[in-house]
């Protein structure tokens, strides 16, 4: 799977933003709705994209404390294990005896995780825009929240852990995106918490709260079947799920603030002209977690 260089992101996002800034200023002279679609969606874009620069960056340049992560990996395992969780060892060894099994969960954890989060985003912002605005602030307090303990908290993962029997089965199969142990290891000392495990409760937590459809429950594989990969690939600890959910529940809660300090502020009717609101919507009901159910362009903060 390709995917974005920093740099690349960087740039691509300063593009999208100055293309949404240009279209909100001819749209407040000559309003037209595709000019309102195309700014909201190029700067929602640049905002995600510039987040992903910077989680990035902080995977490449924040964390370099190559044996304090790998200590802190022996400590968080052997802690798991007093706890009684399930082992991560024992399943790692498990997935070895079947070969395809273990190709298709290196390849799901490669291939699916920023697809799903695109997927997901497109959808939202298509399908329910006035939900999109409270989804996006809880992407970006959980994805900033993930990188602060990141930097601060560098974690080996389960497959550099060669001293308690673990091995790095992608690179031995070849299917490994980030290389051999000792190459480019200080970005790899990311593992808690799990922003795989976030991203993917996060897209479920969403999709059930907002889809009207009864097949919507069928989300919950993601998240499940997201966690079991990234245990038996030996990416992550059950632990970093668990502290992913926990930041997950954070962040929607920080989400809901927002929003209802932001309707203290600009109570009905007074919103600035820009971003734009249609007229004639309602209000959400002012409990955690209620979103909008009007036509809502997805541009207000």
């Amino acid at each position: 799977m390709l995917i974005l260089t920093w740099q690349a992101a960087v740039v691509v996002a300063g593009v999208l933003l100055a293309a949404a800034l240009t279209c909100a200023v001819v749209n407040h002279f000559r309003p037209h709705r595709a000019l309102e679609i195309v700014s909201a969606a190029a700067r929602e874009s640049g905002i995600i994209l510039a987040l992903f620069g910077l989680w990035q960056v902080v995977r490449i340049l924040a964390i370099t404390r190559v044996a304090g992560g790998i200590r802190n990996g022996e400590w968080l395992w052997h802690t798991e294990q007093r706890l009684r969780l399930p082992s991560e060892l024992g399943l790692e060894r498990f997935m070895l005896r079947h070969e395809s099994a273990l190709r298709l969960a290196n390849t799901f954890y490669s291939n699916v995780h920023f697809p799903a989060m695109i997927a997901f985003l497109c959808w939202l912002f298509i399908r329910h825009r006035a939900c999109y605005p409270s989804a996006r602030n809880t992407i970006v307090l959980l994805t900033g929240s993930c990188l602060l303990i990141q930097v601060f908290l560098p974690v080996a993962p389960p497959r550099m852990l060669t001293s308690v029997g673990f091995v790095d089965e992608a690179v031995q199969l070849g299917q490994s995106v980030y290389g051999e142990f000792g190459s480019g290891v200080a970005a790899q000392l990311s593992a808690m918490p799990s922003v795989h495990v976030a991203w993917a409760f996060l897209i479920a937590v969403e999709v059930i709260r907002v889809s009207p459809s009864r097949w919507r429950w069928l989300i919950v594989v993601h998240p499940v079947l997201t966690t079991f990969v990234v245990v038996v690939t030996a990416n992550h600890y059950w632990a970093d799920g668990i502290v992913a959910v926990v930041l997950l529940a954070l962040a929607e809660l920080g989400s809901w603030a927002i929003a209802e300090g932001r309707r203290r502020h600009w109570p009905a009717g007074t919103l600035p002209a820009w971003p734009r609101q249609r007229v004639g919507q309602s209000q959400p009901s002012g409990v955690p977690g209620s979103r909008t159910s009007t036509d809502e362009w997805a541009v207000n903060g």
